[in-house]
Order: C-alpha cells, then structure tokens, then sequence
C-alpha cells in the first residue's frame, strides 16, 4: 500500500505535467513505465512494486545489463502470468552495458560509466517514459542521468522514484548517493536514513 501511494503521487505529478496523456500510446491516464532491473534481487523487488500497480502504468519497457539472462526469465514469467489478467499488456525489454563490473577498479568504473550514460541517452530518448522505478544497482545511474538530461533540455519530463534497498538501514548505497539529488522521490526504508536525509520519504518496509 505504502508503494502503492508514493507511485500514485508520481503519477498525478505525471499526469499534470503531460497533459493526461503517455508517451508511447494514445490512452488516455496512461503513464509509460520504465523499469530498472537487474541482478542481485533488484528485479525480484522491482517486479514485487509492479504487481501492486494497475495497467494504467502501461506500456512498461523494462532495461537490464547486457550479460543479465536470470532477470529476463522472471519479467518473462511476470508478463505471462500479468497477460493472463490483462489482454492488452504491452511490455518491451531493452538492454545495456553494465556501469561497473564486480571488482572493478574505481578508475575504469569512471570510464565505463560515462560509456553507459552516452549508451542510455538514445534509450530514454527513444522511450520517453513518464515514469522511471529504480531501487540501487549501479547501472540505473547512467538511465537516470539522461533522464534528467532529457528534462533539462525540455525534451520530456520523467519522474524518477528510487526505492533504497532495505538493507541499507544507516547509510544509503553508492546509487544513493548520487540519485538522492536527481530523483522526485527518495525512498528510504528504516527510520534513521529519513533523519539523516530529509528529502528522503520513509514509510516503512515496501519490498
């Protein structure tokens, strides 16, 4: 429910800001929804928020890294089982390089980072989400960026709403750090982040 109401607000925001009307469709009240998902449980959780939200949040386009086959599987298998509900689902996968490697120097990280943003700007062009749904992995960074670009050359507004892991209980990931200033809702999941961080929103444990 607490997802539910953070997602819903980013929505109205949205829908104020388009006029009523998606990116990618005709239908009216329409958000198009892209979609963070990457290993290490990130898309369990995404997929998790997902399933609380209507098909209003359509078409969801959803972007992995490139050597990521396990998250395909379970959006695949999310779909099918949504599809068996909705008839008109509409989903697209898209994929792009990691930001930074396990055990990758921090040097080259730099490197492979500025690679993905460049890499990810022609995505989010092409997309145009209403939306994005982050929740920590590195390589939603880059996608967020050029989001953000996007708006500061009134090419198309997103909303951004980061969800923080939930085991991040006093001080916030890496991502976190960055998108704390680049997001519309931050999200933290224990009480202590929302003090130390007051733009930050706390409502509990949502994943």
């Amino acid at each position: 429910e607490a997802a539910l109401f953070v997602l819903s607000a980013a929505s109205s925001y949205t829908a104020l800001a388009a006029g009523g009307h998606c990116s990618g469709c005709h239908c009216r009240g329409c958000r198009g929804t892209l979609l963070l998902c990457f290993a290490g449980g990130h898309t369990t959780e995404i997929l998790r928020l997902l399933s609380c939200l209507s098909e209003s949040y359509s078409p969801r386009h959803y972007v992995l890294a490139d050597s990521d086959k396990m998250s395909e599987a379970k959006i695949r298998s999310f779909e099918q089982k949504r599809a068996e509900t909705f008839s008109e689902s509409q989903f697209s996968l898209d994929r792009i390089p990691r930001s930074r490697e396990v055990r990758q120097s921090w040097v080259s990280s730099v490197l492979t980072t500025l690679y993905s943003i460049l890499y990810s700007l022609p995505l989010t062009y092409k997309r145009k989400p209403d939306l994005i749904l982050c929740n920590g992995p590195g390589t939603c960074v880059p996608v967020c960026l050029s989001a953000f670009l996007l708006g500061l050359l009134r090419i198309k507004r997103t909303i951004i709403v980061y969800v923080e892991s939930i085991c991040r209980v006093e001080t916030l990931s890496l991502s976190g750090k960055i998108l704390y200033y680049f997001s519309d809702y931050f999200i933290v999941q224990w009480p202590d982040l929302k003090k130390k961080y007051p733009k930050s929103v706390y409502l509990g444990r949502i994943v």
